[in-house]
Order: structure tokens, then C-alpha cells, then sequence
């Protein structure tokens, strides 16, 4: 079972031990690992973390997911115009 509040997205990089997460729920929220697992390890903590600074700062806090999904894929490249 997943213990995520919020949905997770998983991205894959060029370089096989990096990847990026972010979630499209929790704006602002992103974070670096070198796997899925430690991705998923450090999305749950972060999350905790970043909800409570956002209170902290008297920020809006968005409701939590009671479905999350995480969503892993390769790495989305933006070009530059």
C-alpha cells in the first residue's frame, strides 16, 4: 500500500541513478533520488515536511488524495524556443 497524501510522479533521467519526483497536487513540491524506492521513500517524509511549512507560512494546504497514484515514466524535456 502506498502512504502517500498526495499523487506522485516519477521521472526517469538520462543518467540511470537520478531520478526526479514531483507531485501536480502539492504545487512547488519536487525532490531528487537515486531510485523508484528512494523516490518513494523521500516523497513520503517531504511531503510531511513541505504541508507543514506551508502552514507554518500560512499557505494554502490542498486536501490530501485518498486515492494517490504514483506514475512513473521517462523524463519529460522541455526545449528551449
Amino acid at each position: 500500500m502506498l502512504d502517500l497524501p498526495y499523487s506522485l510522479i516519477i521521472e526517469a533521467t538520462e543518467d540511470p541513478i537520478i531520478f526526479g519526483f514531483f507531485s501536480e497536487e502539492l504545487s512547488g513540491f519536487t525532490g531528487v533520488g537515486h531510485s523508484i524506492e528512494d523516490c518513494l521513500y523521500k516523497a513520503r517524509w517531504g511531503m510531511q515536511d513541505y504541508v507543514a511549512l506551508l502552514r507554518d507560512q500560512g499557505l494554502p494546504v490542498p486536501p490530501e488524495n485518498p486515492d494517490p497514484q504514483v506514475l512513473i515514466r521517462n523524463e519529460t524535456l522541455q526545449l528551449l524556443a
